[in-house]
This record gives structure tokens, sequence and C-alpha cells, in this order.
């Protein structure tokens, strides 16, 4: 009953907001704003198949109260908090390094066609694609080049919960996502120099070297700790994704303070923009690899890998590029973009088994 109660009074709150925006007192709207989206985030814990919304929901509270009130989030008695973007990152990958295993990179030799045809597919489709937008969306050209970025991104682990929970082939998921972010130190400058060169200057042994010591150091030290402490330090393991997904949320309220005068000005389209990419990424994925022969198990966890990317890593590379709040923006706008739509794909296909 409690979280029904929370919803309404989320909706309430939603009802007053929209009272004062409609008349132009958009400045008032501020609280009730911010109080909807916690309210409901709260509420939907009661809820089997809302539940899984609550951190998306908390995210789109953080963001608007950085939009309303950036500068409680940009910086503290002269400390920046975009420094606390690599070292979160760093903690995030970690976490990710810890609930994989040396096996998960095995799957390449069990599942090469699959394996090969999710590495090519993230690694044309997504990079192709930003560019496309980018070149069509007439953006500042460093706000462009974040779409192209985002794109040359490898997947997360937020597509292997999302293949998990849409019944595709986990263990093809998790094989792709860790190749992938193998492949990250060295495909994603490269891609970024060819396609995002023309918009922004690309250093690609920087990129490199930011890569490996954000994501590939971080990881393999959480590979080694989870062989040497599995079933150890249960409370690590309890506590990793809570971790992860706080980072996450810091990382993107932070991004968003910053680029917040930017947000204001092309917000509105970037949004439609990164949708567009995030949608044409499952699209593309799926029906490629079902054209390439994937079964369709397969090809939805391909499509997952593909549309799903690694926000925070790019978010981490915009930071290291000194440009956060203009290459940081179409990060910032896809990671919750991407676990709405992905949870949407997931439960539609959740209800719908594979055909073979």
């Amino acid at each position: 009953m409690i979280f029904k109660s929370l919803i309404g009074a989320g909706l309430l709150c939603l009802l007053l907001a929209l009272i004062l925006i409609i008349p132009g007192n958009i400045e008032q709207a501020s609280i009730p704003l911010i109080l909807f989206f916690v309210l409901i985030g709260i509420g939907f814990r009661g809820f089997e198949r809302l539940k899984g919304f609550t951190y998306t929901t908390m995210i789109f509270a953080g963001v608007t109260a950085a939009m309303y009130y950036p500068e409680y989030f940009v910086e503290y008695k002269g400390y920046s908090y975009s420094n606390l973007i690599t070292p979160l990152i760093q903690i995030i990958m970690f976490g990710m390094g810890t609930s994989m295993a040396f096996k998960d990179f095995a799957g390449v030799i069990k599942m090469p066609k699959g394996v090969f045809i999710g590495l090519l597919s993230q690694f044309t489709i997504m990079p192709i694609t930003g560019f496309i937008l980018a070149s069509l969306s007439n953006f500042p050209a460093e706000i462009a080049a974040g779409l192209i970025l985002i794109g040359c991104s490898p997947s997360g682990l937020a597509s292997n919960v999302m293949s998990y929970l849409a019944k595709a082939n986990l263990a093809l998921s998790i094989t792709i996502t860790a190749i992938s972010t193998l492949l990250a130190p060295f495909l994603t400058p490269l891609l970024m120099k060819l396609l995002a060169g023309q918009f922004v200057e690309i250093n690609v042994l920087d990129m490199m070297w930011s890569i490996i010591k954000m994501v590939i150091i971080p990881i393999g030290a959480g590979l080694i700790f989870n062989k040497l402490f599995t079933g150890k330090a249960k409370w690590l393991d309890d506590s990793m994704p809570v971790v992860s997904m706080a980072g996450i949320g810091i990382i993107i309220v932070v991004i968003t303070a910053a680029g917040r005068d930017s947000l204001l000005d092309i917000g509105g389209l970037l949004i439609v923009l990164v949708f567009i990419h995030n949608v044409m990424g499952y699209n593309l994925g799926f029906w490629i690899s079902k054209w390439l022969g994937l079964n369709e198990r397969d090809a939805r966890t391909v499509a997952l890998e593909v549309g799903m990317q690694n926000g925070g890593l790019a978010s981490g590379l915009a930071k290291e590029m000194g440009k956060l709040a203009t290459i940081g923006l179409a990060p910032a706008v896809f990671g919750p973009l991407m676990n709405i739509t992905g949870s949407v794909l997931a439960s539609y296909w959740h209800r719908k088994p594979p055909k073979d």
C-alpha cells in the first residue's frame, strides 16, 4: 500500500510541476519535479515489473537537480567533482572484473561465429551510425564528436543483465563484453581518429593509455581478485553492483551539471539522436546477425551488445580529453536512455521465447 501511495504522491508532484511550467514558471517547478522522480522511483520498488526502473528514475532525479542547481554539482570549495570521474570508473571496472572469470574469455573458442559477428557488429554499426548522426546533427564539433565516441566504445555489464532478462545467450553476451573491452584500447582510439578526427583532435596514444588505466588494469585486478578470493568476500560481491550503479549515477550528474548550458540549447535534439543511435544498434545488430546465420537467441544477444554501450568509459575518455562538458554530453544522455530501452526490449523478448 505504501508503494502505491508514494507513486500517487509522485504523480501529484508531477501535476503541480506541470501547473507551474505551463504558464512559464519553470524555475519554481524544480522541487516538485525532483520529488516526482524520487517518489515514483521508490514506489516502483513495490512492483516486480517496475522495480527495474528504479535506478533509471533516480538518475533522472539527479539529472533534474543538476539542471536546476548545477552549482552544487560542479565543485566544492575549489575542488572540481569532475576529478572523481576517472577513479569512479576504475572502481566500476574493478567491480566488472570481480564479476567475471578467465573462463569467460574461452567463449571465443566455444562460440566463434557468434563472438565474431558480435564484435564485428559492435565496432562497425555503432561507430558508423554515430558518425552519420554527428554529420547530420549540425551540433558544435565537440558535442557531435560525443555521438561518435559513445558509438566507438565497447559494450558494458548492462548488456549482460538485459541478455539474461531477454532469455538470450548469456554466455555469449559475457564473452562479447569481455573481448570487446580488451579490444577497446586499440579499436576505440583508431575508430575515433578515423571518424571523429574531422570534429576534434584525437591523440591515439593518449586515448589508448587512458583506456588501459581506466579499464584494462582495474578489470585485470578484478579478475585476479575473483580468482584468488571467489566465495571468500561475499560483502564485496554484494556491494560492488550498488557501488557501480552509484558511481555511474554520480558521473552522469556531474557531466549534466558541467554541460548544463549546452544541454539547454541542444538537449531535445541530442536526446532524439541518441535514441535513434541506440535503437538502430538494436535493430541492425539483430537483423545483420540473422542475415549472417545466427539463431534468434544469439541474434538477440548481439542486438543488446551492439545497442548498449559502456557510457562510463566514454564519459571517462571525455574527461581525460578535457572535454567533459561537450564530448561527454552524448554518453551522459545515452546511459539512462539505453537502460530504459534495454529494459523494455528485454521484457518484450522475455515474453516471447526464441523460435530456434
